[in-house]
């Protein structure tokens, strides 16, 4: 009960620190309103707890912490004066609880036994009701000193993740959280981290007071998920760090239309000057691989589009906001992205793998069982960029034809935007050194596959236009015709123009390479 301002003190004397203070005047607004029940949850290592303890450090009775916020940009706004440390805070995490404890029961018993000894010790004169039960000493409290209480319960989801199918521990942990917390009038805020949102009961909905801010909708307060893209930019020039590189290896994540950067990943790339897999080497690739080998229906088909590069529809909505309970390839998918594998847009209601990083954590989770024919291709990738920039047609197409045979379970291969999806694993490797995109817009069309190098790359840039039943030569005419070479604005030197045609009566695929200047 009311802490001290030290944790929060710790993150400020980092090294690296991006002040995301701002997100105090939003919190602000909602004090002792309908909506002071707020729920964040994000994937681990995305700043949850770093957050918790400024929030701490600012409503805490216990700290004068006016000095550490004062060069912060909260300290501009017409509401920081107003509630700094004018507030009773309960700081809890529930992983301590969790790992002190041996069943849920026991649980409850510490956090009950440990505010009900913090109370008496902040408040000697309080009269003590007769029935001693912590809700009422909560509510003696607040009617007899006048000041409300600020909840904040840190990786407050951890006893689902760790009992995963203890549904009676399950429900008996969120019945205590409701009596505790619901239609308080003693509560000020209540502010809960976790990776999960809040679990689904059906017709049991033990804190549906909740507003939740999700990977999935974090909206208004989406750029306090992690690293915006101005304040990366700002880092990499601070450190003579590669932007665009940091940007390939990091970003992605998209949050109602905020590109968001892994901050545990740029904190370390920053810090060692070098690019890595920082946040996915702090748990083993086991944990992913658990759930894209699971037995349902389509599943492995919608990882292997992802992998290529690929984005693919999901409902997210029947989630029941829980690691075991699914009944549908989106449950699985929607599981991954609150864990971070992968990202959502709420508009287009689509899933794909973020950044570089996570596409590599897939890589290491398909390598072995199973998945054969699908490391084939990304092993044949280096080959096939090779082959494809010294204008080797017929290596070519017999690569992107092997890609085809070994994959046909990924599509009903016979248009081309399933063979743009073929296409973009057979290429996995170019992602190294190229942006790729898709139906790019482009002089008087689209062209199917654009591969534009990255700054740190001297390789060439090419134009991949795919034909089902056509010829190579058309491809080859359209691309010049319609002038697609102008989607590489920002580029000059050579251009290596790439016609793709598939036969679908013969399987035969077949190919023209032509380069030119721009």
């Amino acid at each position: 009960m009311n802490p001290n301002n030290a944790d929060f003190q710790q993150a400020l004397n980092s090294k690296v620190y991006i002040d995301k203070s701002r997100l105090i005047q939003y919190i602000n607004q909602v004090l002792c309103t309908e909506q002071k029940y707020i729920c964040i949850s994000r994937p681990r290592r995305f700043g949850k707890s770093m957050t918790a303890n400024m929030l701490t450090a600012y409503y805490s009775r216990g700290c004068d912490s006016r000095e550490i916020f004062q060069n912060l940009k909260i300290a501009q706004d017409l509401s920081f004066e107003k509630h700094l440390n004018q507030y009773n805070v309960i700081h809890l995490n529930m992983r301590d609880y969790l790992t002190e404890s041996e069943s849920m029961q026991e649980l409850i018993q510490f956090i009950e036994e440990d505010l009900l000894d913090e109370l008496e010790q902040e408040f000697r004169d309080l009269r003590m009701p007769r029935r001693k039960t912590l809700v009422k000493v909560f509510e003696q409290a607040f009617v007899q000193f006048h000041v409300p209480f600020v909840f904040i319960i840190d990786e407050w989801d951890c006893i689902f993740r760790v009992h995963k199918s203890d549904l009676k521990s399950q429900t008996k942990y969120l019945d205590f959280l409701r009596n505790l917390l619901k239609d308080k009038s003693y509560v000020a805020l209540a502010y809960m981290t976790g990776i999960l949102p809040i679990k689904k009961y059906g017709e049991h909905s033990a804190i549906n007071v909740f507003y939740e801010y999700s990977m999935t909708d974090a909206k208004p307060i989406e750029e306090f998920t992690g690293f915006t893209e101005a304040e990366v930019q700002e880092l990499c020039g601070q450190y003579h760090m590669f932007f665009e590189e940091t940007k390939r290896w990091y970003d992605g994540y998209c949050v109602d239309g905020i590109s968001i950067y892994n901050p545990k990943s740029v904190v370390e790339a920053m810090l060692r000057g070098k690019f890595s897999n920082f946040w996915t080497s702090t748990e083993t690739y086991e944990a992913l691989k658990e759930y894209i080998e699971l037995n349902y229906d389509g599943l492995r088909d919608k990882v292997i589009q992802m992998i290529a590069g690929e984005r693919v529809k999901i409902n997210p909505e029947k989630f029941q906001n829980d690691m075991t309970t699914f009944h549908s390839v989106d449950d699985v998918l929607t599981l991954l992205v609150h864990l971070g594998y992968l990202t959502f847009d709420f508009y287009t209601r689509e899933v794909w793998i973020p950044n570089s990083e996570v596409r590599q954590e897939f890589i290491n989770s398909i390598e072995d069982g199973g998945w054969e024919h699908v490391m084939n291709a990304i092993h044949q990738s280096d080959a096939l960029l090779d082959a494809t920039l010294n204008g080797d047609e017929k290596k070519v197409a017999e690569i992107i034809e092997q890609v085809h045979q070994d994959n046909t379970s990924i599509l009903q291969y016979n248009d081309e935007n399933s063979l743009s999806c073929v296409l973009s694993l057979a290429y996995y490797s170019a992602q190294k050194s190229h942006t790729i995109t898709r139906e790019a817009p482009a002089g008087k069309g689209y062209a199917d596959l654009v591969f534009a190098p990255r700054r740190i790359s001297n390789l060439p840039a090419f134009i991949v236009e795919l034909k089902c039943d056509n010829s190579v030569e058309d491809a080859i005419e359209q691309i010049k015709k319609k002038d697609y070479t102008d989607c590489l604005k920002d580029y000059s030197g050579e251009i290596v123009l790439v016609g793709i045609n598939y036969d679908k009566k013969s399987k035969v695929h077949t190919c023209k390479i032509e380069k030119v200047k721009k």
